[in-house]
C-alpha cells in the first residue's frame, strides 16, 4: 500500500512539473510573438517615420519593412512626405498708398527631412501658416494698390522666395503661394470704377482729337493739291490767252501794216474801212455792255452812210479785177458811175 501512494505522489509531483514547464513554455512563445510585432514596423509609401531610444531620435525608418529593439525603441513621429496645402484665413493688409484690402491664400509644402520637421519646430503647420501670413501683410503692405491688383504673379514669386527660404531650416519646401482674393473696399472700388470710366473717356477724347486732326490734314493736303492744280491750270490757260493775244496782236500789226502801206500809195478806201471797223466795233461793245439797257445817241446819219461807203468802195476795189462798176447791193453808186452818167435809183442792175 505504501509503494502504491509514493509512486502516485512521484506521479503527481512529475505531472505538476510538467504543466508548470508548459505554462512557461507558453508564455515564453507568447512573449517572442510580442517581441516580434514589436520589432517589426511597415512603413507605408509616401511616409518617414522617426525612432527614439530612451528618448532620443536615433534612426527615420522609410517604407517598406524595418527592425527595431522592442521595447528600447519607439517611434517618435510619423511624418508625410505628399505635398500639403494650407489655407490661409482672410486677413486685412494695408497698402503703402494706405488703401486697406482684404487677402487670402493657399500655401503648398512638402517634408523632404522627416527628422528636421519633428524636432526642429514645434507645430509644423501652425508655423509654416503664421510665417506665410506674417510676409503677406509685409510684402503686400509694401506695394500701391494698383500694382498689387495687376501683379498677382509678382506677389506670389516674392512670397515663395521669402517664405522658401525661411522654412528651409524646418526640412520642408514649399513650392507654391498663391493669392486666392483681393477685396478691396467698396467705395475704393466705385472709386477705381470711376478713374477707369475717366482714363477711358480720356483716351476716347484722345482718339477723337487725333482723328480731327489727320481729318484736317488730309483735307489740307487736298486743298493744297487743288490749288497748285488750279494755279497749274491758270498759268497754262494764261500762256495760251498771253499766245493767243501774242497772235492777235501780229495779225493786228500786220493788218495796220497793211493799212499803213494803203495810206501811203494815196488809198483812202483803206483808211475809211479802218475807221468804220473800228467805229462799228465801239458801237458793238457799247451795245452788249451789261449795265446798259437803253442808249440814246444823236448820231448823224450822213457820217455813218459815209464810213459804209467808204467799206463799198473798198469792197468794189477789192474784188472788181478790171476795174468795172461792180456795186454792193443797197449801196449808192460810186464816183465813177457818177462820171459814167449812170443814174442811181437805189437798184442793183
Amino acid at each position: 500500500m505504501k509503494g502504491d501512494l509514493s509512486m502516485e505522489s512521484t506521479v503527481g509531483d512529475l505531472a505538476g512539473i510538467l504543466s508548470g514547464f508548459a505554462l512557461f513554455s507558453i508564455v515564453l512563445v507568447l512573449f517572442a510573438i510580442i517581441l516580434i510585432f514589436k520589432g517589426i514596423k511597415v512603413v507605408p509609401q509616401s511616409e518617414e517615420w522617426t525612432t527614439e531610444r530612451f528618448g532620443r531620435y536615433t534612426r527615420t525608418l522609410v517604407p517598406g519593412l524595418n527592425l527595431i529593439i522592442p521595447f528600447v525603441d519607439r517611434i517618435g513621429a510619423k511624418m508625410s512626405l505628399r505635398e500639403t496645402v494650407l489655407d490661409v484665413a482672410e486677413q486685412e493688409v494695408i497698402t503703402r498708398d494706405n488703401a486697406m484690402v482684404k487677402v487670402d491664400g493657399v500655401v503648398f509644402f512638402q517634408v523632404i527631412n522627416a527628422s528636421k520637421a519633428a524636432y526642429e519646430v514645434n507645430d509644423l503647420r501652425y508655423a509654416i501658416l503664421n510665417l506665410t501670413m506674417t510676409n503677406i501683410r509685409t510684402v503686400l503692405g509694401s506695394m500701391d494698390l494698383d500694382h498689387m491688383l495687376s501683379q498677382r504673379d509678382e506677389i506670389n514669386e516674392r512670397l515663395l522666395s521669402v517664405v522658401d527660404n525661411a522654412a528651409q531650416p524646418w526640412g520642408v519646401k514649399i513650392t507654391r503661394i498663391e493669392i486666392k482674393d483681393i477685396s478691396p473696399p467698396r467705395d475704393l472700388v466705385d472709386a477705381m470704377a470711376r478713374q477707369m470710366k475717366a482714363e477711358r473717356d480720356k483716351r476716347a477724347t484722345i482718339l477723337d482729337a487725333e482723328g480731327e486732326r489727320n481729318a484736317e490734314i488730309l483735307r489740307a493736303e487736298g486743298m493744297k493739291q487743288a490749288a497748285i492744280l488750279e494755279a497749274e491750270g491758270r498759268k497754262e490757260a494764261a500762256f495760251r490767252d498771253a499766245e493767243a493775244r501774242e497772235r492777235e496782236a501780229e495779225a493786228e500789226g500786220k493788218a495796220t501794216a497793211m493799212v499803213s502801206t494803203a495810206i501811203a500809195e494815196g488809198n483812202v478806201s483803206a483808211i475809211n474801212y479802218f475807221v468804220a471797223q473800228r467805229y462799228v466795233e465801239a458801237i458793238e461793245k457799247l451795245s452788249t455792255a451789261p449795265n446798259q439797257r437803253v442808249i440814246l445817241m444823236p448820231l448823224e446819219a450822213s457820217n455813218v452812210i459815209g464810213a459804209l461807203g467808204g467799206i463799198a468802195e473798198l469792197a468794189k476795189e477789192t474784188f472788181g479785177k478790171d476795174g468795172g462798176s461792180t456795186t454792193l447791193p443797197g449801196s449808192p453808186p460810186s464816183s465813177n458811175a457818177a462820171r459814167d452818167g449812170g443814174p442811181w435809183d437805189g437798184k442793183s442792175e
